[in-house]
């Protein structure tokens, strides 16, 4: 790596994976170890600039910068980005600024403005910013107005979970093929763990939430205008994040949201989509895809009745006709003995409303499921996980404590034992068999005397 300077810097230094800095600095210390990581560890590397769409190949050059001064600036910003990295296939180069907050900290909308300037002014060619804030994907910045912004400069995002999160797969999946690379790899897992380096979870919702707890509870209705919901649905993707992230460390693979094509490319429309759903029903939800899972998770947040239900939705076997023999089969493969809030919601042909039961009763009683529909049988089952918080769910951090402990608990005890069911390949009739032979043999004696 050279040690001069691009030309478009005026000041600045290689990323350091042991930076001298002042022991209150923690920011430029963590950003300054993941940058020459990013650098020195090659799929680490790849697998952060591939989500942001850059195809990192063996001949590939990277080179990260720490607290640099660009040329060409506006008098007005003073400010300087905490990072730079460039990436080097053949005679192409790519730029990107580098923003980082750590701990509470939180990015500024006007400061990210600043730098898409700069960005601009010294031919870069993107911000990224790296914070405790989340984002549906790193094309979905947090900030809304930084979404909304006219300037043709993209900013990218990450939070250091993600980051962590990266890392963590990437090992614990065997994935980095030199040693000192992996051993480099995991020392950098364990610093982002450790309190010192900033990095947190999602751990709180906004003091908007109680609020609109309150409003709920007393009958209220909440306004299509109304700046808490826009709040408390901009705080709950940032949980389901960071739930796909948890989830994702936990299985050791990448679980992700669940979303319409819509809302992936418009992070705005999702916000302004989910704020009338809460409107309309008091009620967020969302979906997590885990790899090779019988069906996603489906996690609802009611706030009439201050629970939250997880649960999964299987077709139900239609090998099997009776209710009771279908019922049987999802009940075999619910492995858990504690089953106090498990229930199966049974969803029947035509215009027949659901029914549902706790599967405690279900096991001591299964004649229980086809008592009010003896003449038809449930084409699929909803089995979840209901959990009532009461005063905890209104609670900014209580509310995310439980939701952390009840999803993985659901998936692990649960969802992860779920097999969806699958049509069975045809078999060869015993009579048809019979009938081909004879076809067959039939054919090869005409095709011999047929031999030119």
């Amino acid at each position: 790596m050279s040690e001069e300077l691009p030309e478009y810097l005026t000041q600045g230094e290689q990323a350091r994976l042991f930076p001298v800095l002042a022991t209150t600095s923690k920011e430029g210390r963590t950003t300054s170890i993941v940058l020459a990581c990013l650098a020195k560890i090659d799929e680490f590397g790849a697998s952060l600039l591939n989500s942001l769409g850059q195809k990192v190949g063996v001949r590939t050059k990277i080179e990260t910068y720490t607290e640099v001064v660009c040329k060409n600036h506006a008098p007005n910003i003073k400010d300087r980005p905490d990072g730079l990295i460039v990436v080097r296939n053949g005679s192409r180069e790519w730029r990107a600024l580098v923003e980082a907050k750590v701990g509470s900290n939180e990015l500024d909308s006007d400061q990210i403005e600043k730098y898409r300037q700069l960005a601009k002014d010294n031919a870069i060619d993107c911000v990224i910013s790296i914070s405790n804030q989340f984002a549906t994907s790193p094309a979905l910045h947090p900030l809304q107005d930084v979404q909304k912004s006219r300037s043709k400069i993209p900013v990218f995002h990450w939070s250091w979970m993600y980051v962590l999160t990266e890392a963590d797969l990437l090992l614990s999946q065997d994935l980095i093929a030199d040693t000192d690379q992996r051993l480099l790899l995991n020392e950098l897992r364990r610093f982002l763990t450790h309190e010192s380096a900033g990095v947190k979870g999602f751990d709180r919702m906004p003091k908007e939430w109680a609020e609109l707890n309150k409003l709920v509870s007393s009958g209220g209705v909440i306004s299509s205008k109304s700046s808490d919901a826009a709040k408390v649905v901009s705080a709950w993707h940032q949980e389901t994040r960071d739930l796909a992230l948890i989830l994702s460390r936990m299985t050791e693979t990448t679980v992700t949201e669940r979303l319409s094509r819509k809302h992936k490319l418009d992070g705005a429309a999702r916000v302004k989509d989910e704020i009338s759903f809460l409107r309309e029903s008091q009620i967020l939800c969302s979906e997590l895809d885990v790899p090779d899972a019988a069906a996603p998770l489906e996690i609802i947040v009611d706030i009439k009745r201050r629970s939250v239900d997880v649960g999964v939705t299987l077709r139900a076997p239609e090998d099997k006709v009776s209710t009771k023999a279908r019922v049987n089969w999802i009940l075999r493969q619910v492995k858990t003995a504690n089953s106090d809030d498990l229930y199966l919601r049974m969803m029947w042909p035509g215009k027949a409303e659901p029914t549902q039961y706790l599967i405690s009763e279900l096991r001591e009683r299964p004649e229980l499921a086809e008592a009010e529909r003896s003449h038809l049988s449930p084409h699929s089952f909803h089995i979840f996980c209901s959990k009532r918080l009461g005063a905890r769910f209104t609670q900014q951090a209580n509310f995310i404590v439980d939701l952390e402990a009840i999803i993985p608990s659901f998936y692990g005890n649960v969802g992860a034992e779920l097999t969806a069911w699958q049509r069975r390949a045809p078999k060869i009739k015993e009579d048809r068999a019979s009938a081909e032979d004879v076809s067959t043999r039939g054919i090869s004696e005409d095709a011999q005397e047929y031999d030119p």
